[in-house]
């Protein structure tokens, strides 16, 4: 593989697997692996739809709105001191989504998605102001802490999950590296923050 691909290949890998998935995700898998794929499937694609409207795509119009005032690339954007307002942004929909759900009354194992995508984004947004670490991998990361949490409530076998989950973070951590987003250690450590951070809450919320 040409180095030309192995840039575009880490381009898509980076443009598919975003941290704004991460609640979808969680909620489509909450639906089919928990006692909630019960719910009638009009519910069900319902709330997915709502997920999906306030953290993915209001925040990603909202950023591209952003980016596109101020002329920046995506790369430009992704400069340490540039990605607070899109981190505002994101957290603002996040909030608003989990408020919703809340007073939807929904189960508890739906909001604590939600909950897990907010604490990373809030982390992940306070560390930025001294240091620039990786999103994606958090998220990806956050995967990972929360496949293992709800294996332990859940009691069930997370192991061919959790090896798809870790071949992904790989693929997204050098990806990220590859188009020169993060370093190595930037890397890690979001995967690190995802994992610890997404696991206490869902243990302990």
């Amino acid at each position: 593989m040409t180095e030309k691909n192995i840039i575009l290949a880490a381009r898509v890998a980076s443009m598919l697997i975003t941290p704004f998935y991460l609640p979808v995700m969680g909620v489509i898998a909450v639906f089919i692996f928990s006692y909630l794929n019960m719910f009638p499937w009009q519910t069900k694609l319902s709330l997915v739809l709502m997920v999906y409207l306030f953290t993915v795509l209001i925040p990603t119009l909202l950023i591209h709105i952003y980016r596109t005032y101020h002329g920046w690339t995506l790369i430009q954007l992704g400069q340490r001191e540039r990605r607070m307002v899109p981190y505002v942004m994101s957290i603002m929909c996040y909030l608003t989504c989990f408020y919703i759900m809340n007073r939807l009354h929904l189960p508890h194992l739906l909001t604590s998605i939600l909950m897990v995508a907010l604490v990373i984004q809030i982390l992940c947004a306070v560390i930025n102001v001294w240091w620039k670490i990786s999103t994606h991998t958090a998220a990806v990361g956050g995967v990972v802490g929360s496949l293992l949490a709800f294996s332990i409530l859940l009691n069930f076998n997370p192991i061919w999950w959790l090896c798809l989950t870790i071949v992904v973070s790989g693929v997204v951590g050098s990806s990220r590296i590859i188009l020169r987003q993060h370093s190595q250690t930037q890397v890690t450590c979001g995967l690190l923050l995802g994992l610890v951070s997404s696991f206490i809450t869902i243990i302990l919320i």
